[in-house]
């Protein structure tokens, strides 16, 4: 893997991606921020060396590099999902890429359905842990040990400063911003009843199919990071509705607003 890295790191420093200091991972319907951009260079995943490429048809599938309140990021415009076929590798590449570039800090974003049913659809919650139910781990292969530390401890997974900060931001500019645990599934179908029911009993606040993945590569690599959910549905089992895409990236794009206030404000702390 250090030498497909290598061969990535290098295509993109030819791109004029020189030096980031913040990376984002933007969530599906949750691509508006790039307006917020001064975007210095962009290149399509499928033009990256060694790159996953986004399938899916909401993720537009993207690395931008530009300048965000003054700072140089890195903005994935659509993320990998172990759904599209893809490994917890593959769905974690960028994230090492972001590092090997420069990456200190980590903003991630994802639409979640609503566990807790005090969470409605378009506020936001702010993840404060989470629980991995993909079925593996990222780190779960031969040579880990040369990227990083292969016992990665877990224990406070979301930089509790940054954290803070978002809370104040939130308070600052009236934003509801819950607080609260994201459980990560497989995918891509959504949950039965009985599933739902399970994922509260467990201590699941807002559920989704990624973000987890990409946080734990994250912590070993000593790459900081806050997420952010934007809750599209509430799945409630007891009142369980047939699900409906275009609500979900209707409530994404509403909620949208909000998210990119809260990031670019933190951004500026940074």
């Amino acid at each position: 893997m250090v030498k497909l890295i290598n061969e990535t790191v290098t295509y993109l420093k030819d791109k004029g991606f020189e030096s980031p200091e913040i990376g984002i991972i933007l969530g599906t319907g949750l691509g508006q921020l790039i307006k917020e951009v001064e975007i210095i260079s962009e290149v399509s995943y499928n033009h990256i060396p060694n790159f996953p490429t986004a399938t899916v048809e909401f993720h537009k599938g993207k690395l931008i590099f530009g300048k965000i309140e003054g700072k140089t990021t890195i903005v994935m415009q659509g993320r990998f999902h172990l759904y599209e076929g893809y490994s917890l590798q593959d769905v974690t590449y960028p994230v090492r890429i972001m590092k090997a570039l420069g990456v200190a800090k980590l903003l991630v974003s994802n639409a979640s359905g609503a566990i807790n049913l005090n969470f409605k659809k378009s506020e936001l919650m702010l993840v404060d842990d989470h629980i991995n139910l993909q079925g593996g781990s990222p780190l779960a292969f031969k040579g880990v040990e040369l990227l990083g530390e292969r016992f990665v401890d877990m224990s406070a997974p979301y930089d509790q400063k940054m954290n803070e900060r978002l809370k104040s931001i939130a308070q600052k500019e009236g934003i509801k911003l819950h607080s609260g645990v994201y459980t990560s599934v497989y995918g891509p179908q959504l949950e039965t009843r009985a599933e739902y029911r399970m994922l509260k009993l467990i201590g699941t606040d807002a559920v989704g199919m990624s973000t987890v993945p990409e946080v734990i590569v994250a912590n070993h690599l000593g790459i900081k990071v806050v997420a952010v959910s934007v809750i599209t549905d509430e799945c409630d089992p007891n009142h369980l509705r047939p699900v409906d895409i275009q609500d979900i990236m209707d409530m994404a794009a509403l909620a949208e607003p909000k998210m990119i206030i809260l990031f670019k404000e933190l951004i500026k702390t940074l």
